[in-house]
């Protein structure tokens, strides 16, 4: 939360500084349509701290941008993205021997407004690049993962905590609210081309991106109400603490911390009607 009120104080503190002798010239609004690719990653509690950590895919998407003027747009997109990552790859000794691992496929609808650091326009000459910043209001369907045997199976149907058994909660929602915010740069390419690289984080209410929150299910509940796979996939830890029989009520997770992801993007986009009028191009 103390990343994004810094963000947003950034954005008013860069608005404060837009130059006042634009005001009262008119200016052209235009419209782009544009074809997004990327990767993605997470931050939760199999990847706790570490950026562009983990399994990197590539994701794809469409996105359309409304510029109101040579600051200010606003931006649909949806983007198709997996994060992965595996404890395995973890320095932490706990982590190792927890030995969980998952996927998670993500699919976003968004919509961002965009701040340009410097005037820019697409298709002027005269507006060649400028960075942005961006924040706005996201919602996504997630479907995590785990790979046992060869085979990736679904994990919320599973209730890998005890979600749905008698002795646990009722199973996480598939769908949230996200709050996508970030950096960017814009470069126009030809007339009624151009090209924006942008690096975005997502804040969500979930814990559930990994399947990984709280504490271990018993696994005789798990195996009576949700079946052998349920207990499989729950503990995959590589050894035991002390003389215990199994690590039912034993730390698995952190509840205190949400999950994040992230998209890191390139998208072409192309002017939708006529270039810029040649007297804004002067």
């Amino acid at each position: 939360m103390r990343l994004i009120v810094a963000f947003i104080s950034s954005l008013f503190l860069l608005t404060a500084g837009i130059d006042l002798s634009a005001q009262g010239k008119k200016f052209e609004t235009s419209r782009e349509f544009g074809l997004v690719a990327g990767t993605s990653y997470y931050i939760g509690d199999i990847n706790p701290y570490q950026h562009f950590n983990g399994t990197l895919r590539v994701g794809g998407g469409a996105m359309y941008r409304e510029n109101l003027d040579k600051r200010w747009s606003i931006k649909g997109q949806v983007f198709y993205g997996t994060i992965e990552a595996t404890d395995a790859d973890s320095d932490d000794l706990w982590q190792q021997n927890r030995n969980l691992s998952f996927r998670n496929e993500i699919i976003e609808g968004s919509v961002t407004v965009e701040l340009n650091y410097v005037d820019y326009q697409i298709g002027n000459r005269k507006d060649p690049i400028s960075p942005y910043v961006f924040l706005g209001l996201g919602y996504y369907s997630h479907k995590p993962q785990a790979n046992y045997l060869g085979r990736w199976y679904e994990l919320q149907p599973l209730g890998t905590e005890g979600q749905g058994t008698s002795e646990g909660e009722a199973p996480y929602s598939l769908n949230g609210v996200s709050i996508p915010f970030g950096v960017g740069l814009k470069a126009n390419l030809f007339s009624i081309v151009a090209i924006s690289l942008e690096w975005g984080m997502r804040k969500t209410y979930t814990d559930y991106l990994d399947d990984v929150s709280t504490t271990y299910a018993n696994p005789a509940v798990l195996a009576d109400e949700s079946g052998e796979l349920a207990v499989i996939l729950s503990d995959r830890s590589l050894g035991l603490e002390g003389d215990l029989e199994n690590n039912a009520g034993l730390q698995r997770g952190d509840p205190g911390r949400r999950d994040w992801f992230n998209f890191t993007t390139v998208t072409l986009s192309i002017r939708l009607g006529k270039p810029p009028t040649s007297c804004w191009n002067q």
